[in-house]
């Protein structure tokens, strides 16, 4: 049924014109405690794959098959939870993603095979895929333009911190306890099941359902709690008609408006992924096995670039407001191209040289994984949104899974990395131009003016 949904429209008008209270900020801290542990899980293999080369006697051909398997679980939950997030709510997808992805993490500490391994990998990759994107959704949905880039990515740092949490505990568990461990801890989320509860549904996607009631139940909570920490709050701002279709279909996310959108950030999630973990997963068993480095001073390798991209990560997010999502996404991938073509050419002959490189190239390459969990959502109408973003999450995973058999094809062929940073650089270059000729500007808008 098409229309024009009033009363949806008010939802979103009062909830743009409110300061991020106590409520917005818990909801977010939940949420990203969630996220943070979303990345923390989704890098351990990488962590583990030294040990785990050793104890089964690894090949490259099943090296890369242990990392892509999850990867290919992650392309499956992004396919899957997108559409379920439009249908049945961005909280309980939240909260069954988590539950998937912890449990499947003590699956795999308990392991008896690397076949079994792989298969929990693969589970948890659906987990995994799935999480992020509807979290990501779900935060923007609940503040108002002035600030949305900011208070999204500052949420969405909890997921580098997740990445870098897990190289940092990789340090010192791995050689200590074993790679069993480093699971074990990955299966402690599942608890934070409980603090889901008190997470208010998206009042904008209540709306979006003909939830009217609901919607402004929650919309009420939020003011109350404005009001009582900051006083007197903003007037409602006459919001205009909004057209609202509850037969919202993925075929939308491609037709008129929404298909130059779709393209645009479906490649740059194809090439960003593509770049981060075309390196990020192969890193600690380039430096074991191509610079017979020993397995701790590869973690902390991997960890200084995570570290790095950290840093990176933490510039985009107090500065997107400022400059805009489109100008950070140009110098994001131009940075990457710039950085990983430089190491083509020099090609590093040792794993410091490696690291150096690499590094450098995660504080670009990072920045555009973080600012697309903000642009993506934005790009979208609120009944398609978390289908929307799901989109751009297939292209991601799909880099998940290419990046890292590429680098494996060229580990395995001669033993160089230069060829893999040439082949990155070309990716990031692509990103760059097309960002660069057809992305549109979302900041300080509101998501009802930018996708209608």
């Amino acid at each position: 049924m098409t229309g024009v949904d009033t009363r949806g429209a008010l939802v979103a008008a009062r909830i743009d014109r409110l300061p991020a209270s106590r409520l917005t900020v818990r909801a977010r801290l939940v949420i990203g405690a969630v996220t943070f542990f979303d990345g923390f899980d989704q890098l351990l293999i990488a962590y583990a794959l030294p040990a785990l080369r050793s104890q089964y006697n690894l090949d490259t051909a099943a090296i890369t098959f242990t990392i892509t398997v999850g990867s290919v679980g992650m392309l499956l939950g992004a396919l899957l939870t997108g559409r379920l997030a439009d249908r049945f709510g961005r909280v309980p997808v939240v909260a069954c993603c988590l539950v998937l992805y912890s449990l499947s993490s003590l699956l795999a500490a308990l392991a008896p095979s690397i076949e079994w391994l792989q298969a929990a990998r693969f589970l948890q990759g659906i987990g995994i895929g799935g999480e992020v994107l509807v979290a990501a959704t779900y935060i923007s949905e609940i503040i108002g333009p002035k600030t949305r880039g900011r208070f999204v990515l500052v949420y969405e740092l909890a997921f580098v911190a997740g990445l870098a949490m897990a190289s940092l505990v990789s340090v010192w568990v791995v050689p200590a306890f074993g790679w069993r461990v480093l699971f074990v801890i990955g299966a402690l989320p599942v608890f934070l099941a409980i603090a889901l509860r008190t997470v208010p549904e998206s009042p904008r996607w209540l709306a979006a359902r003909g939830r009217h009631d609901e919607a402004e139940a929650v919309v009420s909570r939020f003011e109350s709690v404005a009001r009582k920490q900051f006083g007197a709050i903003p007037d409602i701002v006459p919001p205009p008609t909004a057209e609202t279709d509850s037969r919202a279909s993925v075929l939308d996310l491609f037709r008129i408006r929404y298909l130059r959108r779709t393209v645009v950030v479906s490649v740059l999630w194809f090439v960003s992924f593509l770049v981060n973990y075309g390196l990020s997963s192969w890193l600690p068993t380039i430096y074991t096995s191509v610079f017979h480095l020993d397995v701790n001073t590869s973690l902390v390798y991997t960890m200084i670039t995570t570290m790095a991209g950290l840093v990176g990560s933490v510039v985009v997010a107090t500065t997107v407001d400022r400059f805009g999502r489109r100008t950070v996404l140009i110098v994001g991938t131009l940075g990457g191209a710039v950085v990983l073509g430089a190491a083509a050419l020099v090609g590093p002959a040792t794993g410091l040289g490696v690291m150096v490189f690499v590094a450098t190239a995660a504080i670009f390459v990072f920045s555009v994984n973080l600012a697309l969990n903000l642009y993506g959502p934005e790009l979208y109408p609120t009944r398609s949104r978390a289908a929307g973003a799901s989109i751009g999450g297939v292209f991601a995973r799909l880099g998940v899974i290419v990046g890292p058999i590429i680098t494996g094809l060229a580990v395995g062929a001669d033993g160089g990395v230069a060829p893999v940073f040439g082949v990155l650089a070309v990716a990031c270059a692509v990103g760059c131009f097309t960002v660069a000729l057809f992305g549109v500007e979302t900041a300080r808008q509101t998501l009802e003016t930018v996708s209608p």
